[in-house]
């Protein structure tokens, strides 16, 4: 499950509710695996340039070239994690979360491009078929599987939308690695030069349709939908069911990087106390993983105007799920 209780803590503001925690730990463990990935893809690339100097190959020193790239990549991505951590200020409200998004999308931009040229170069070599070095291939496969592996290990523990793409990117190269080792030690005892690039062809086609399902969440997040996981309707029956609650409406959900989640909503109550439902509300959205919950109260009667209530009523009227009432 998703941590978001570190959204910020409690305080209270004119009878609003607003969860602003400043503990970046997600963030925090989010720029130090990106950094890891990146440290270990920039080791290699200097492995791989000394390597390829030293054999006087040209393919190695273009796959150098292509790490190479890949490190400025996670540098952005290690970049905008780390820019992810910055607390709220005067001109970000709700602080900087929504960078890491997108240094999400950047590496997945690279990702697409990336893996549009492997597509090319495995169909330019299915047409025909070159031979290769078997054996100097196998060993710098087993190297670039433990360097990548390790990073992908590393980044694949994280929750963020950035460190998904990062695990990607990297993933993408150890897979490479991996068919090239494997289709290496094929080729030691038999000639099939095509197994290479049908490989190749297999994973470029993974990492895309792994980019698609990334890039969807980005832009679900970018487009304030409700946050995966959360059901609107259930949690509308739940908040009527509280004691003191008459009637809800304006209720809204979204989510700021897809950790930290974000719900707004207008309370009708005759409660004497509406601290005592706050918390109530406030304990209910944290046990849905929504960490920042604003609340307004109103007393039965009250004429809310809002700037949305328009639209917010014509939803209502279609879906029946989002704004209902008690009375």
């Amino acid at each position: 499950m998703i941590e978001t209780m570190n959204c910020e803590p409690l305080h209270d503001h004119h009878g609003h509710n607003h969860g602003h925690d400043h503990h970046h730990d997600a963030h925090g463990h989010a720029a130090k695996n990106i950094s890891a990935a990146f440290f270990l893809n920039a080791f290699f690339v200097v492995v791989e340039a000394v390597g390829g100097w030293a054999t006087n190959s040209v393919a190695i020193l273009s796959d150098a070239l292509h790490d190479f790239g890949d490190c400025l990549s996670l540098a952005t991505s290690w970049f905008l994690a780390r820019k992810a951590e910055k607390p709220r200020d005067r001109r970000y409200s709700y602080g900087y979360r929504r960078f890491s998004l997108l240094g999400a999308v950047f590496l997945s931009g690279v990702l697409t491009v990336s893996s549009a040229f492997m597509v090319a170069e495995a169909v330019r070599r299915l047409l025909a078929p070159q031979p290769v070095a078997a054996r100097g291939m196998l060993w710098i496969a087993v190297f670039g599987v433990l360097v990548n592996g390790a990073a992908a290990l590393r980044v694949g523990r994280g929750t963020s939308l950035n460190e998904r793409a990062v695990f990607l990117h990297v993933m993408e190269d150890a897979l490479g690695w991996i068919a090239v080792l494997v289709a290496a030690g094929v080729m030691l005892v038999a000639d099939i030069p095509v197994l290479d690039p049908l490989l190749s062809l297999a994973i470029a086609l993974w990492v895309l349709v792994n980019v698609a399902r990334n890039l969807r969440s980005v832009f679900r997040i970018l487009l304030q939908a409700v946050p995966e996981g959360v059901d609107p309707e259930a949690l509308t029956a739940r908040l009527l069911a509280l004691d003191g609650v008459e009637s809800i409406h304006d209720l809204h959900l979204w989510s700021l990087d897809g950790e930290c989640h974000v719900m707004t909503l207008h309370v009708v109550t005759r409660a004497a106390d509406p601290q005592a439902v706050k918390q109530e509300i406030v304990a209910l959205a944290r046990g849905e993983s929504i960490g920042h919950v604003t609340v307004e109260f109103e007393r039965p009667g009250t004429v809310c105007d809002t700037d949305c209530d328009a639209s917010t009523s014509a939803f209502a009227a279609d879906s029946g799920a989002i704004v209902q009432t008690g009375e």
